[in-house]
């Protein structure tokens, strides 16, 4: 097995730059996963294919306003402060030290004093990021950085200056920023969205209820290095990123109930399906609850699946572990077919774009 298993040609014009004009109006490429035969269809037909019985599990995080445009104090040059995690418990409402990432990062080092001011709309520093140290084991030069703010709180401060953070090959977009957050999105913990998640509407979770299917959720605290492509040549060989997850014992409950009556767990995107797999309990046999535990589950081809029957997913980036994991559900064959053909038919791709329902 090579990482270039997993490459294929992206037609940049296929990248999609906007959400769909209606959220379960884009397509959705129909796979079985045992088969490989495709059928061409609308998002809100997933209803055809969820029976009563089925558990969707959807990722509820919501993406954090991470992206900071400020001014370094005392030169007035332009930063920007990425925000990837809260580091440590904070003391205090408007302090905290959060792990970042900083740009331009020659002129924002650490122990130098360099303090990044953000104002707000009318002008007023309403947070300042000071760069106090490098972070442990840092892979991208991620560094320490200690947030304050006058006002009431540090999540006032940040939804007042902080921008919803896109992926880097979408170019600008200068639409409803809540076209990138789930309908369903609750805290705000992520860099960024669980995209498969983006198609389902208020209406259509309620019309898959209607016919008997549950909906459940768990938490993903998603990260960058979702967009990572693997340079390593061998993908065994590729150290996966850790993310922090949290099952709710509702969610085991559920599981548990939907197996012992024949039903089907299908997970609404990979960030769930790394969340079910990795609260997977050999010893018990069963999902079992977790609270922002760490996960650095990889699945690759010849991985087994013990809880997920279905997946609900977006298209991914070439040599991605996503790439990966949505070959181990299936196989690499059929996934590269089902590329082919959603390239032929011209589909939109990755995290703005159509869905794919592997059953």
């Amino acid at each position: 097995m090579k990482t270039s298993d997993f490459d294929y040609d992206l037609p940049p014009e296929l990248i999609a730059q906007e959400p769909a004009a209606e959220r379960d109006g884009c397509r959705l490429l129909v796979m079985d996963r045992t088969t490989g035969a495709l059928e061409d269809r609308i998002f809100r037909d997933i209803a055809d294919y969820l029976r009563p019985g089925d558990l969707l599990v959807a990722n509820e995080t919501r993406v954090m306003p991470a992206r900071l445009l400020g001014a370094k104090r005392g030169t007035g040059g332009a930063a920007e402060v990425f925000l990837l995690r809260q580091h440590g418990t904070p003391t205090e409402n408007r302090s905290a030290l959060w792990e970042v990432l900083v740009r331009p990062g020659k002129r924002l080092k650490p122990n130098t004093g360099a303090v990044v001011d953000f104002t707000d709309a009318v002008g007023n520093v309403a947070l300042s990021a000071e760069i106090v140290d490098w972070l442990e084991d840092a892979q991208k030069g991620e560094r320490l950085a200690r947030l304050t703010t006058p006002l009431p709180s540090l999540d006032e401060a940040l939804h007042a200056v902080g921008h919803t953070p896109l992926p880097p090959y979408i170019k600008g977009y200068a639409g409803d920023e809540e076209l990138y957050q789930t309908v369903y999105s609750r805290r705000e913990s992520s860099a960024a969205a669980p995209t498969a998640g983006l198609h389902f509407t208020p209406q259509l979770i309620e019309r898959l209820r209607a016919q008997g299917v549950r909906w459940e959720t768990v938490e993903l605290e998603v990260g960058l290095d979702t967009f990572r492509i693997v340079d390593e040549d061998d993908p065994e060989q590729h150290a996966i990123h850790t993310e922090l997850y949290t099952v709710p014992e509702r969610t085991a409950a559920a599981i548990a109930e939907t197996r012992k009556r024949g039903g089907r767990v299908v997970a609404v995107g990979t960030t769930s399906v790394r969340s079910l797999e990795s609260a997977w309990d050999a010893e018990a046999g069963a999902v079992t609850p977790r609270e922002r535990e760490a996960t650095s589950l990889y699945l690759l081809p010849g991985s087994e699946f013990h809880v997920v029957d279905a997946l609900v997913t977006n298209f991914h980036v070439p040599r991605s572990t996503l790439m990966m994991l949505v070959s181990a559900f299936s196989s690499r064959e059929r996934i590269m077919a089902a590329y082919r053909h959603a390239i032929d038919e011209r589909y939109r791709l990755l995290s703005f774009g159509d869905a794919m329902l592997i059953v």
